[in-house]
């Protein structure tokens, strides 16, 4: 016997749908729009500026166009994805939520608006407009985690602060009104984010390891983990704040030697298998790799740019790339296996910090062509993102949850 087919929904149904429910779903947790915007920007604005260094057409700006490739990479690109993962995150750990619907909506309209008035506006009005997002975020997540008596997390509040001040002197430095140079902010910029790389990777990575391994043990001892980040942030200003010498690429040393033992102790042969969990070990990798190269920059044996993009590339997009995905589908209520197109996606961001940083170590006659490449491999692994990703960002939770 045929069971009846269910009533097609009304009208009334859908208005006595939960409140949580109701509304554009791509508003609904900060992911979802900041993780859509920010792979945007890195479709376009790298090949932008690639082609504009390689002579293809130029860029009219008010600042130097090397000046605002970094600055959209560090301030639009990095700190936007930070954004949109601490939206989400906070409402994990407090249980309280975060900005939804239109103040959600209103936070990443002023984001893009910096972008575009990078182009179309006065160098005020888009210095105005950038400076404004980060204060704003740290401001309403330390309200919910105070209110949630989630004094963990609050640190993570004073780099958003930081990262907020760093943005203000690159565009103060930019103006003419203060004798710093931007590249100094830009450098503060890639060290805070280094910094919350690190204490996020320690926390998440060999638990996610541990997780999906059976009776995989992996202690990390306290001591190690704070005397890494103490030697990590040393180094981190030091290189910031004071002159290269001999004693700064000892730091650094040590600093790629701590992050190199704390991949070991992470055990990423394990993870061979599952392409989600070992583009996280992989593109921590470069963090030794970075910091062995900044010791070498300072020693006058290696440009800076190689140390720089050895973390923005490697570190920063790598991880970017695979928390987009883990994170998304978490949270849209997909299994944690990565697809195919996901996979190339991230040997594709691996493969660009390897043209983009050991290529020209190795052979510099190869600089432009390794350039060029890197710049392609890039876009192309944001754009497989894109077209994965946005009709699920778009759409309800598969189980029909909240977020």
């Amino acid at each position: 016997m045929t069971q009846p087919l269910p009533p097609l929904m009304t009208i009334s149904d859908k208005a006595q749908a939960p409140a949580a429910l109701q509304g554009w779903p791509v508003l609904r947790l900060g992911f979802r729009p900041f993780y859509l915007v920010t792979a945007l920007l890195a479709c376009v604005s790298v090949p932008l500026w690639v082609g504009a260094f390689l002579g293809y057409w130029q860029l009219r700006l008010e600042v130097a166009p090397l000046l605002w490739h970094a600055h959209e990479m560090l301030f639009g690109f990095a700190a936007g994805v930070i954004v949109g993962f601490l939206l989400t995150a906070v409402k994990a750990w407090t249980g309280l939520p975060t900005p939804r619907g239109p103040l959600l909506g209103t936070l990443v309209l002023v984001w893009l608006a910096a972008r575009v008035a990078a182009f179309v506006a006065p160098y005020p009005v888009y210095a105005a407009l950038d400076v404004a997002l980060l204060p704003a975020v740290a401001l309403i997540l330390l309200r919910v985690l105070v209110q949630a008596g989630n004094k963990r997390n609050i640190p993570l509040i004073s780099l958003l602060l930081l990262m907020a001040a760093a943005n203000l002197v690159f565009h103060l430095s930019a103006m003419g009104a203060i004798p710093v140079p931007a590249v100094d902010a830009l450098y503060a910029e890639l060290s805070l984010i280094i910094m919350v790389v690190s204490v996020m990777a320690g926390r998440v990575v060999p638990m996610f390891t541990k997780n999906v391994t059976p009776g995989l043990v992996i202690n990390m001892p306290r001591k190690f983990e704070l005397a890494l980040l103490a030697v990590t942030a040393l180094a981190l200003a030091l290189w910031v704040l004071a002159p290269a010498g001999a004693a700064l690429a000892a730091l650094s040393l040590l600093a790629a030697v701590l992050h190199a033992v704390r991949l070991w102790m992470w055990r990423p042969q394990v993870t061979l298998g599952r392409p989600i969990l070992w583009v996280l070990h992989a593109s921590y990798a470069w963090m030794p790799i970075g910091f062995a190269l900044l010791a070498a920059a300072q020693l006058g044996w290696v440009a800076y740019s190689l140390a720089v993009h050895a973390f923005a590339v490697g570190v920063i997009g790598g991880l970017i790339i695979g928390m987009l995905t883990r994170t998304a589908r978490g949270h849209t209520g997909r299994p944690l296996q990565a697809s195919r197109g996901e996979v190339v996606a991230y040997a594709l961001v691996l493969l660009a910090a390897v043209l983009r940083v050991l290529v020209p170590a190795l052979a510099p006659q190869w600089y432009a062509y390794a350039l060029d490449a890197a710049g392609g491999l890039w876009a192309l692994a944001f754009a497989i993102y894109l077209v994965i990703y946005t009709p699920w960002l778009m759409r309800t939770r598969l189980d029909g949850k909240d977020g």
